[in-house]
C-alpha cells in the first residue's frame, strides 16, 4: 500500500521565534525537494532577495524550484488552487509547508486537512514543527498560552537562539518543554540550519510505517544516543520533569500547568466495545480540550493493528498497518489536553483495561445516574 497524497508540514512558533530564518534555510536545502510554502501574507515573510526568481501578488518562485504563496480567502481554497495548478502541470512541488502566524492555534489547520472534502483526498499531515526561542522562550511561555499550545501540539520542537543561553539555562528550558510535551523530539537549530530531512516524515499515519517509527512518534522509545548531529533526542517518559502543579489561590499560575498529558500501554488486544466506549466518553466529556490523541491499537479480532490521530473531536482516518510483523500486540496511546488534570487523564486511559461486561455495567450505571438527575 502507498499513500500518494502530498505531505504537509505545519510550521508554527510564537512571534520572533525564528520561523522565517528556518524557512530561508529550508528552501535552500537541495535535499528538501520542491516545496510549496503557504503563509498568511507574503510581505511578512522576509525571504532573502537572492532566493527570489519571480514574484507576483500571490506567488513567489525561487531558483530552487520552491514556491511561496499567500492565503487568499481560506486555507482550503489556497491548497485546492495549488493542487489544481499542479494537476495541470503549471506547478511542481513534492510537499507543502504551512507557516502559521505567531499567535495561531495549530488545531483548526490540522482539522481542515481532515474534514475539507476537496483537499483531504490530496493532502496528508506529515507533522507539526514548532520553533521555540530559547532566549526569550521561558518568558513567552509565562505570558502567552498560545506559545504553550504550540509546543503541546508539536511532533518536533526546533530550539532557536540557543547560543544566547548558558548550558544550564538550555537544560532548564528543554526540561520545561519536556514537561509540556514529552512526546515531541527536539532539535537545535544553528542560525536556522537543522539536519537535512529532520523536519519531515514525522507522522506515523502511513501504511508502510514500522514499529520503531510508531514508538518514536508516540514518544515511548527508550532513551538512546541520537545518530543525528544537533538532535537532543526524545525526552524520556520516566524521570521527565512534570508540568508545574496547579498554583495555590493567589499565586502566579504558569500556563504550563494548564497542559496535561498521559499515556498507557495495554499488552493484550483491546475489545472493540471497550475502545469505542473509552474514546466516545472522552470526546463527549472533554472534546474541546483535547489537543491531540494519538496511538497504535491492537483490537480483538482484527488481523492488523492501526494507528490513529485526533484533534478535539476530529480524527484522521485510522491507518491499518498491514505490513506489521512481530508478536508484540501492545497498544500504546498518548493524550495531551488542556485544563484537564493528569490524574483524570490517566484514569480515563485506564478504562482501556476493562472487560466488555464491565463496560456494560458502567454504561447502565451512567444511564441510571442520568435518569435520577432528571428527577
Amino acid at each position: 500500500m502507498q499513500d500518494d497524497r502530498v505531505p504537509v508540514t505545519l510550521l508554527t512558533g510564537f512571534l520572533g521565534s525564528g520561523k522565517t530564518t528556518l524557512l530561508n534555510y529550508l528552501i535552500r536545502d537541495p535535499d528538501a525537494g520542491r516545496i510549496a510554502v503557504v503563509m498568511n501574507e507574503l510581505g511578512e515573510v522576509g525571504l532573502d532577495h537572492d532566493l527570489i526568481e519571480e514574484a507576483t501578488d500571490e506567488t513567489i518562485l525561487m531558483p530552487s524550484g520552491c514556491l511561496c504563496c499567500s492565503i487568499r480567502g481560506d486555507l482550503g481554497k489556497t491548497l485546492a488552487s495549488l493542487m489544481a495548478r499542479r494537476m495541470r502541470d503549471e506547478l511542481s512541488f513534492d510537499r507543502v509547508v504551512i507557516e502559521t502566524t505567531g499567535i495561531a492555534d495549530p488545531g483548526p489547520i490540522l482539522q481542515t486537512l481532515v474534514v475539507d472534502n476537496i483537499i483531504a483526498p490530496h493532502y496528508r499531515m506529515d507533522g507539526v514543527v514548532t520553533v521555540a526561542d530559547a532566549a526569550t522562550g521561558a518568558r513567552t511561555l509565562d505570558t502567552q498560552f498560545e506559545a504553550v499550545s504550540q509546543i503541546a501540539m508539536a511532533d518536533l520542537v526546533v530550539l532557536s537562539k540557543v547560543d544566547l543561553l548558558t548550558p544550564p539555562e538550555l537544560v532548564r528550558f528543554e526540561e520545561r518543554i519536556a514537561g509540556i510535551n514529552a512526546t515531541a523530539r527536539r532539535v537545535i537549530a544553528d542560525h536556522g540550519r537543522v539536519p537535512s530531512g529532520v523536519l519531515f516524515g514525522l507522522s506515523a499515519l502511513r501504511p508502510d510505517v514500522g514499529a520503531t517509527d510508531v514508538t518514536d512518534w508516540l514518544g515511548m522509545a527508550a532513551p538512546k544516543p541520537d545518530p543525528l548531529a544537533g538532535l537532543s533526542g526524545f525526552a524520556a517518559q520516566d524521570g521527565t520533569p512534570a508540568a508545574p502543579p496547579l498554583a495555590e489561590a493567589g499565586a502566579t499560575l504558569h500556563h504550563d500547568s494548564r497542559i496535561g498529558s498521559a499515556s498507557i500501554e495495554v499488552e493484550e488486544p483491546i475489545p472493540s466495545s471497550v475502545f469505542d466506549f473509552w474514546i466516545d466518553t472522552l470526546i463527549a466529556l472533554k472534546g474541546p480540550n483535547i489537543l491531540r490523541i494519538k496511538g497504535i491499537v491492537h483490537v480483538e479480532g482484527m488481523e492488523w493493528p492501526f494507528v490513529f490521530h485526533g484533534v478535539q473531536h476530529i480524527f484522521d482516518a485510522p491507518v491499518p498497518l498491514k505490513s506489521w510483523s512481530g508478536e508484540d500486540q501492545t497498544s500504546r496511546i498518548v493524550v495531551i489536553a488542556r485544563d484537564m488534570d493528569k490524574i483524570d487523564l490517566q484514569a480515563s486511559l485506564e478504562t482501556l483495561r476493562m472487560q466488555p461486561n464491565d463496560v456494560q455495567e458502567k454504561v447502565k450505571g451512567m444511564m441510571v445516574e442520568t435518569v435520577e438527575m432528571k428527577f
